[in-house]
């Protein structure tokens, strides 16, 4: 007999995640490469080192893992080192409990987020991994998708979170959070549920308990499907218009980082937009608080110029159009 259905699933997901690793695996040269998986002890990452342990060897891979305590609840360096405990039973080792501090730049959730992945990111650097795995579900990403749709985002942000970001895998983009439940029970694990997860301050909380389940019961189920597919498609578009939008950049970029207008003035608008923020970043402009106002503003001094005045990116940078090139500069004292 078989495994689990649910286990099964968890496990088909790895294998396809790390099937390029795999083929890079060479017997006769010692130990395989090196994945770790992110685990904080509740059923989607639980589910996912347990299938790791499962599958990485069986691959000829090494398979370790990582717990961050961010020491934001009472008892949470505790909690973090049964997990850590728990890594040899699930055939994974190294394992490691990361301290973190969080700050309050961008709000609780993002400000943790960010400490989350420095201290992961430092250990798999430290450790030599090829790779870090994290237990992002279909749920997750539909969440992202909603969240994302809120703040009027475009189809880069609308095309959700990648199943593969740098050295971040996420396997289970396309099993949903009841699968990975299923797995955990019919191993005999027992999650952590953490309280944060029903805390209606978080956003990411009020979506997940009040907004797809109204969704659900006016327009059917499988909604979270859908939006993962939409992102998925999203994702497919936003690559597309990259790859087209830095061939135009590298074509209109003059010597000191300058667009020339002719050379975007015909280009499609997604396009055209992509270049200018291409430029933006490049020029020192703040890309996590650098909006579509913004781009917008600039793209106007190419399709409708009176003789504006210059248009402030967050970062000091302030672009100008002079002789027919949009000019990125720090300040206004380089453009006098």
């Amino acid at each position: 007999m078989g495994p689990h259905p649910a286990v099964a699933d968890v496990r088909r997901a790895v294998r396809l995640s790390l099937a390029d690793l795999a083929a890079r695996a060479k017997p006769d040269a010692g130990p395989g490469p090196l994945v770790l998986v992110a685990c904080s002890g509740g059923a989607d990452s639980l589910a996912l080192a347990a299938a790791t342990g499962f599958a990485a060897p069986r691959l000829g891979l090494r398979a370790g893992l990582l717990t961050v305590d961010h020491r934001l609840q009472e008892g949470s360096a505790g909690r973090a080192r049964d997990v850590v405990r728990l890594a040899p039973a699930l055939g994974l080792g190294p394992a490691e409990a990361l301290t973190v501090t969080v700050g309050t730049a961008g709000g609780p959730e993002a400000a943790a987020r960010d400490a989350r992945y420095a201290a992961l990111s430092a250990a798999a650097d430290r450790l030599g991994a090829a790779a870090v795995l994290l237990g992002h579900t279909l749920d997750d990403q539909a969440e992202t998708v909603l969240l994302r749709l809120a703040r009027g985002s475009g189809s880069r942000s609308l095309s959700g979170m990648a199943e593969v970001s740098g050295i971040y895998r996420r396997p289970l983009l396309w099993l949903g959070r009841e699968r990975t439940r299923q797995a955990c029970a019919a191993l005999g694990l027992r999650p952590w549920d953490d309280p944060h997860n029903d805390d209606r301050v978080y956003r990411r909380v009020r979506v997940r308990h009040d907004v797809l389940p109204v969704l659900e019961d006016a327009l059917g189920p499988g909604i979270a499907e859908a939006l993962a597919r939409t992102a998925r498609l999203c994702r497919d578009d936003a690559d597309a218009l990259d790859g087209w939008a830095a061939e135009v950049h590298a074509r209109s970029r003059g010597p000191a980082g300058e667009l020339r207008v002719p050379d975007l003035a015909d280009m499609p608008a997604a396009v055209r937009r992509r270049v200018i923020r291409r430029a933006a970043v490049e020029a020192g402009a703040h890309a996590s608080a650098l909006a579509a106002v913004h781009i917008e503003a600039v793209d106007r001094l190419v399709t409708g110029w009176h003789g504006q005045k210059g248009v402030d990116l967050p970062g000091g940078v302030v672009v100008v159009r002079r002789c027919g090139t949009l000019v990125f500069a720090v300040d206004n004292v380089s453009l006098a």
